[in-house]
């Protein structure tokens, strides 16, 4: 929830004054004090020898006999300004803790301001309504869901924030006993408990304010240096890895690396800012090196540890800028207190043990956090292993079948009851499994003699993909093709059901299929041209692409092992789910769905605009809330099932009111009404011999 004018400003003032006591908390000289150091032991040690001078030694006068006259003249404003512009931030343990306090503590007195100043958004009709937002906790406990109804009664909600803005206007006043520690647990505290009141709203700085004040307020109520210094540096990391990972994330977006963010994020409605954008696309140099700029602070931040902390005044005041432009510009205002809460700790990790400031650090938390860190690896490692192979094994009842391209294609199949039947091949939409398809096989295997056939094409599960020519969508064609011909015995025809992308490589199949071709189900199919027809569907490619790289990238260093299991696995049928989620955390998985999404999008936009004709019955099934979202989708599912007419062909449409893209497959009610439908238009195309066009268009109930 973006500050307003007058909260914001009021937090700019207070930071101001907070970061100016953190600064004057500095020795004089700062980041020229290991020099002068290093000068002054000189003296001391020539006094121990006997100079045979009465003199004092001095170490600034000494500093000027080494220096020539003439270019120490010209190099001494020079050393004074890379002096005061470079060096560590040398500050002391308590100093640290207190300025983050109170950084913190006006975080969360702007957000309790904001909230209480805002409070239609909790009334009916607001964003944060709580009888309609409670209907997101549906699956947590009953004893949390009576815990939240009892946070976000209307006085209880309005007694917290008051609380809290008077808790963090205390925090700002002078002091440093222990009492400090429970204002900031309770602060800590009541932002994680006020969180999902305010579901819709909050954001990153909630998430960081909880962070260092629940560390500070440990800090507080421990009189052990050592514990303190171990909170004070698992804020440091968490500084630290907020931007490092931030930084090279971006770096996996197109939108990054050519410097188009920042005007793309400038345009926006939530977050944007005209005069800015302007001058983004005014002056795009400037705006190139504000982007690659950000993204560098970012990805190399943890530099502030090299050199004794020598980049740490740089990085830190350059961050520091960075947050403040946002909350000017994006007005994200908390962002500023809350970020900047944490450079402190960063400060004081930073600096070089032999500095009387941090004398005494534990630093000892590094060595266990990297033992951790390691431990951790491993253990993530073992895990990508085992779902790795769980994922390549297949069923106990898994064949395969080596294609023209050399691809080895897992399948799975069941002949049916009567030998005289078509026999179903299922195929996939893009990164989809076959057990997608469980509920509808499980429809059509249990009630009709139809045979079943699914597989996993080339790169996902237990397939190959062996082809070392560039991937196009023909080789995926040409595999179905060849595992028709090699499966599905002579004289029986085939009806192919491809849901999404699956559809597309259905309908092109059919020529090369020829009179072995029964009927094509289409299942919320792709259609060539939607990326040229559909502005939702156009405007949904690059973030697409650039999601699939994160996740390639990401699961090949082992990070499935963070992944959640989504919530559509849970309505999968239960033996399919473990198996599908080792798929899921599989980098091959995406790399595979990567590698055919490339394919398509270059395909798609070729498209000349006009369906060749399909000699086969169809049957086109929509899901509503795709049509709704996208009617031009509808339009197109019509062009599909419009290019099966023919003579003698049973054309039928259906849209399934309430089923959207995935849950056409992966809800048990939908998928069996899917089944149902599937055996009931097949026996009806069986059943009549005669030529004859029969176009059925209905809304499934």
């Amino acid at each position: 929830m973006p500050a307003t004018p007058g909260a914001f400003l009021g937090g700019v003032v207070v930071s101001c004054a907070v970061v100016g006591a953190f600064e004057a908390g500095a020795r004089p000289g700062g980041s020229a004090w290991p020099a002068r150091a290093r000068r002054t032991e000189l003296c001391r040690a020539r006094q121990r020898a006997g100079s045979g001078s009465a003199e004092p030694c001095n170490p600034f006068i000494e500093e000027n006999e080494l220096t020539d006259v003439g270019l120490g003249g010209l190099m001494k404003p020079l050393k004074r300004l890379l002096s005061a512009l470079t060096g560590p931030i040398p500050v002391t343990r308590s100093r640290a803790i207190g300025v983050s306090e109170r950084l913190s503590a006006v975080t969360t007195l702007t957000a309790s301001l904001e909230y209480l100043n805002q409070r239609k958004q909790t009334q009916p009709g607001g964003l944060n309504h709580w009888p309609t937002a409670r209907g997101v906790h549906g699956r947590s406990t009953p004893v949390t869901r009576k815990l939240l109804d009892i946070i976000s009664e209307e006085k209880t909600t309005l007694t917290l924030h008051a609380a809290r803005a008077v808790v963090s206007a205390g925090m700002l006043l002078p002091g440093s006993s222990r009492w400090r520690g429970a204002g900031n647990i309770f602060l800590g505290a009541t932002t994680a408990a006020l969180h999902p009141r305010h579901r819709y709203g909050t954001d990153g700085s909630d998430q960081v304010s909880i962070l260092v004040q629940t560390a500070t307020g440990l800090a507080r109520f421990s009189a052990r240096p050592q514990t303190q210094d171990a909170l004070m540096w698992y804020v440091a990391l968490q500084a630290n890895a907020s931007y490092f990972v931030s930084g090279w994330v971006k770096l996996m977006g197109k939108a990054w690396k050519d410097a188009t963010a920042l005007g793309g994020v400038m345009r926006t409605k939530t977050y944007g800012h005209q005069p800015i954008y302007e001058l983004t696309q005014k002056y795009p140099r400037v705006a190139k090196y504000l982007t690659h700029g950000v993204l560098a602070l970012e990805c190399f931040f943890p530099v502030v540890y090299l050199a004794g902390g020598r980049l740490a005044r740089p990085m830190i005041a350059s961050a520091a800028t960075f947050h403040l432009a946002n909350g000017l510009v994006m007005g994200l205002g908390r962002f500023v207190t809350a970020f900047t809460s944490m450079h402190p700790m960063v400060a004081y990790t930073s600096a070089p043990r032999t500095h009387p400031s941090v004398a005494g650090r534990d630093d000892r938390v590094l060595q266990v956090g990297a033992v951790l860190l390691a431990g951790a690896a491993s253990v993530a490692g073992v895990v990508a292993v085992q779902r790795r192979m769980r994922a390549l094994e297949g069923w106990p009842h898994s064949r395969w079948l080596t294609t023209r391209h050399g691809n080895q294609l897992q399948y799975e199949m069941s002949e049916g009851d009567d030998e005289s039947l078509p026999v179903l091949v299922f195929v996939t939409g893009l990164v989809s499994t076959s057990e997608h398809f469980g509920w509808i096989t499980e429809k059509v295997a249990r009630d009709s003699g139809y045979g079943v056939v699914t597989y996993a094409r080339a790169g996902y599960a237990g397939s190959r993909r062996r082809s070392a020519s560039s991937y196009h969508l023909a080789e995926s064609v040409d595999d179905l093709v060849d595992l028709v011909r090699g499966v599905v015995p002579e004289g029986r025809t085939v009806v192919l059901v491809g849901h999404s992308l699956g559809g597309e490589l259905a309908r092109r199949a059919a020529v090369a299929l020829g009179e072995r071709l029964h009927s094509i189900i289409y299942l919320d199919s792709s259609h060539p041209g939607e990326l040229n027809r559909s502005h939702q569907q156009s405007e949904a490619t690059e973030r697409i692409a650039d999601g699939m790289n994160t996740l390639v990238r990401s699961l090949n260093v082992g990070l499935g092992i963070l992944m959640a299991q989504p919530d559509w696995l849970e309505e999968l049928p239960a033996n399919c789910r473990t198996r599908v989620f080792a798929q899921y955390t599989d980098a091959r998985f995406w790399a595979a769905g990567r590698r055919e999404w490339a394919a398509v999008e270059e395909e798609f936009r070729a498209f000349d605009g006009k369906l060749p004709v399909v000699d086969s019955h169809a049957l086109v099934i929509s899901a509503q809330q795709t049509i709704d979202r996208d009617p031009e989708q509808l339009l197109m599912h019509n062009e599909i099932a419009e290019a099966h007419r023919g003579q003698g062909h049973s054309v039928e449409k259906v849209v399934l009111e309430g089923a959207d893209h995935d849950s056409l497959l992966t809800g048990a009610r939908f998928a069996t009404e899917v089944g149902r439908r599937i055996i009931e238009f097949l026996d009806q195309a069986e059943s009549h011999a005669t030529s004859r066009v029969c176009v059925v268009e209905e809304v499934g109930q």
